[in-house]
């Protein structure tokens, strides 16, 4: 009787595992991948390692790649070589999603996490400044309005020439690069806000979005930007040692080093956690990570991470990460995260329009 129930299960048996391997060999990698927001992996790094931890087994590979570039791999296509899950501290553009599309990454899941405040910062040993969207835009903007309904190239050297209340020092800010999240939102928000200021500029957002785009997010590359990479580590070490210089970056890492560095005030409000949460600072955007659904059930662990990324331990109001300087979502938010990942929600191309 049993060598007749096993002569009948035999050809299962086999197809099911020629299935396996076959559907594997392509996935084969015991460990998640995961690239992109210099922003997120700090966050991302205290999640990967207690979940190593807690299950016994190896800790995701993260790599700080900034938001851009990690998209960009992550889009790439499927299989053992391409990331699982990429990182980003600004939302994924329409046209990133139709590269992953075209390359056979048809079904992207987008999870918010949190928020997190862009902040000015710079060293305890320098002079504090209170800054507005439109001293900012003054200060960064590749071109400036000359008053008689045309544009010059940035005259702004130091501070003072933007406000008399402002230090008489050089204009030196540090700062991501392109690719970065932080960068991205850095532009749409503050530069957009400060042009706005400008009622030339306000009124060609109205008419002519596109070329408000190009002239209100255009940075400017006569030194007073310092483009320091992906590393805010790096931005912390140089404005530390440079007190007329500033900083950009992400609230946590302001958290992180309030023995050495303030935040300065934008628009009178302090980069504070409250202020972030409540939305009433002006500099603030959504933090996500983007999961390959080609990869959940061919890279071992892979949605059981995701789901505790999205926890009531992790990103709930008293979870983990909230003592790393996460803003938390909303509890209605908070439970549609957990929603889209349990159910893996694709995101379609119209929802990012």
């Amino acid at each position: 009787m049993y060598v007749l129930s096993l002569r009948f299960l035999l050809p299962s048996l086999f197809a099911l595992l020629l299935t396996t391997l076959t559907s594997g060999e392509a996935y084969a990698r015991e460990r998640i991948r995961i690239v992109g927001s210099s922003t997120v992996f700090p966050f991302a790094t205290v999640v990967a390692e207690r979940f190593g931890l807690t299950r016994g087994i190896a800790s995701p590979i993260i790599e700080s790649t900034g938001t851009g570039g990690g998209i960009k791999l992550f889009c790439r296509g499927i299989g053992k070589d391409s990331p699982d899950i990429a990182n980003a501290s600004s939302r994924m553009k329409a046209s990133q999603l139709k590269l992953c599309i075209k390359n056979g990454v048809a079904s992207v899941i987008e999870v918010p996490i949190g928020y997190d405040g862009i902040v000015l910062t710079q060293s305890l040993q320098g002079k504090a400044m209170d800054l507005t969207l439109r001293h900012l835009y003054m200060a960064l903007a590749k071109s400036v309005p000359d008053g008689a309904g045309g544009f010059v190239g940035n005259p702004y050297q130091s501070w003072s020439d933007i406000d008399e209340s402002l230090p008489d020092a050089n204009i030196e800010v540090l700062g991501p690069p392109p690719t970065s999240g932080t960068r991205v939102a850095f532009t749409e928000i503050v530069m957009d806000g400060g042009a706005r200021s400008f009622p030339q500029l306000a009124a060609l957002r109205k008419s002519d979005k596109k070329a408000f785009r190009k002239i209100a997010y255009a940075i400017r590359e006569d030194g007073a930007y310092i483009d320091s990479g992906e590393n805010d580590n790096l931005i912390v070490q140089k404005i530390r040692r440079n007190p007329k210089a500033l900083g950009i970056f992400g609230f946590s890492f302001l958290e992180n080093n309030r023995s050495l560095l303030r935040g300065l005030k934008v628009d009178n409000v302090a980069p504070e956690f409250v202020n972030i949460a409540d939305g009433s600072y002006p500099v603030a955007r959504s933090l996500y990570f983007y999961l390959k659904g080609e990869h959940v059930g061919k890279i071992p662990h892979l949605l059981d991470y995701a789901n505790s990324f999205v926890s009531e331990d992790t990103i709930g109001e008293d979870g983990f990460l909230i003592d790393e300087g996460l803003i938390p979502l909303s509890e209605a938010a908070m439970k549609r995260a957990r929603e889209d990942v349990s159910s893996m929600r694709v995101i379609r191309v119209s929802d990012l329009k």
